[in-house]
């Protein structure tokens, strides 16, 4: 069975695993950051007082490396104005009070033989609809299939693993829209022209390995398209970790996937291709999980720019009053101050945790117990990272690839001193980058 160097056992906690999709209502008023993406943040293009259609483009791409962003609802803009992010504490956004009619703009139409299109059309109208990465970071995925000249990629990996803890929306969206996914995946595999094409699910979704093998049986399309069974580990659905375990093609330090002639895309990334090409619609919803305390755990359909607070109240609302609140799983996910905060692109969860669920303990000294080294997926050593971040000593932290963590949490997780390793090396990070942009 496909595997990787380190890793961790976290106790899972998928509790909404086998809850059926519900539908988030359309909100009274949505707030859409003009940064939902890596990059440059989008344009406004719509004014105060305008009246907007659902779907209508309210934002333009600002460069290569960038998205836009549409109307979630129809209805007014009442602001454009700084508001609380998920991500960044603050940024700009569009505001709109829907009219609670969800009238779609007149653009949006189903196209007829999409398949007959160019990879250039595909790829303008992928960029067009303001598709990111779904799986958490954001990448514009028109950047992502656009690889350099030199880059030749061979390889396609679709991200099922969602080896996150409490997180079970790609795995509903897996179950209840196979079909759009596949082909989503079809027009990935045409447009990068790739030879070899692979779903990788982790071994705990046994149904959701079974709708893909038997779609891909009945399609006939076993030659173009293998489902890789991945064993449950976390972070089994890291990047960098994915491609090894299913082609054993190491990335290399500092560098990114078309490095090693891959590409991998997330489930989600891939229905959100499928409903641009084939259904002409833009990014404007995605699926949530909605978990933790909170009274009715699920997964939803929501439509992007929904406060957290509206969704919590649609899940029958918090079980005792909150200690924390995550905007994704308890690993990898970003704590909040307040639930006031929008879904953005990215948004794959809410977790509500009580005083009881959060673990607050004294560090302790390092004890040289190599857990953190062993647990680590990217072959790091935690340790001196995290001490040589606490003596600023950023060049050093750099020459131990501080850069190449991507923040997964294990080392963290396993020190039995409770050392906030990632926090650690989060700021050495930072402080590198901080530095390297300083030269430029």
């Amino acid at each position: 069975m496909a595997n990787f160097v380190g890793g961790i056992h976290p106790f899972y906690n998928k509790i909404t695993s086998a809850s059926k999709t519900r539908f988030a209502k359309v909100p009274k008023l949505v707030v859409l950051p003009l940064s939902q993406h890596i990059g440059a943040p989008a344009k406004p293009i719509v004014n105060v007082g305008d009246r907007i259609k659902t779907g209508q483009k309210i934002a333009e791409a600002t460069g290569f490396v960038s998205a836009p962003i549409h109307a979630s609802c129809s209805g007014k803009v009442i602001a454009i104005e700084e508001r609380p992010h998920p991500v960044s504490k603050k940024c700009q956004a569009i505001i709109i009070e829907s009219d609670g009619l969800d009238d779609w703009h007149h653009g949006i139409q189903k196209r007829e033989d999409p398949l007959s299109l160019e990879a250039e059309e595909l790829k303008t109208i992928i960029k067009e609809a303001g598709i990111v990465g779904m799986g958490g970071a954001a990448f514009p995925t028109h950047v992502k299939l656009s690889p350099p000249e030199d880059k030749k990629i061979d390889t396609i990996i679709l991200n099922g693993a969602e080896c996150e803890p409490y997180l079970t929306c790609d795995h509903r969206l897996m179950l209840d829209k196979t079909k759009e996914i596949l082909n989503g995946f079809l027009i990935i595999k045409k447009i990068l022209k790739a030879k070899h094409a692979y779903i990788g699910i982790e071994n705990n979704k046994e149904n959701a390995i079974g709708f893909f093998s038997n779609l891909i049986q009945e399609k006939q399309l076993e030659k173009e398209i293998k489902v890789v069974v991945l064993p449950t580990k976390y972070p089994q659905g890291g990047e960098k970790n994915l491609i090894y375990a299913i082609t054993k093609r190491e990335v290399p330090n500092g560098g990114l996937p078309m490095d090693v002639g891959c590409v991998a895309q997330n489930v989600q990334t891939a229905k959100a291709i499928y409903d641009a090409v084939f259904e002409g619609k833009p990014l404007i919803e995605r699926m949530v999980t909605i978990t933790g305390a909170v009274r009715i755990p699920s997964n939803m359909s929501v439509r992007l720019g929904t406060s957290f607070k509206d969704l919590i109240e649609q899940s029958g609302g918090y079980k005792a009053a909150p200690s924390k609140i995550i905007s994704g799983g308890p690993m990898m996910g970003i704590a909040q101050a307040t639930d006031e905060v929008p879904v953005i692109k990215g948004t794959s969860g809410i977790l509500v945790q009580l005083k009881e669920d959060v673990s607050i303990e004294d560090e302790g000294d390092c004890i040289r117990c190599g857990k953190c080294v062993d647990a680590c997926p990217m072959l790091l050593i935690p340790t001196n990272i995290g001490r040589l971040s606490e003596l600023k000593e950023y060049d050093k932290a750099e020459e131990f690839n501080a850069l190449d963590c991507y923040e997964c949490g294990c080392c963290s997780y396993v020190c039995p001193s409770k050392i906030p390793l990632v926090k650690r090396i989060k700021e050495a990070k930072a402080k590198i980058t901080e530095k390297k942009k300083a030269k430029k």
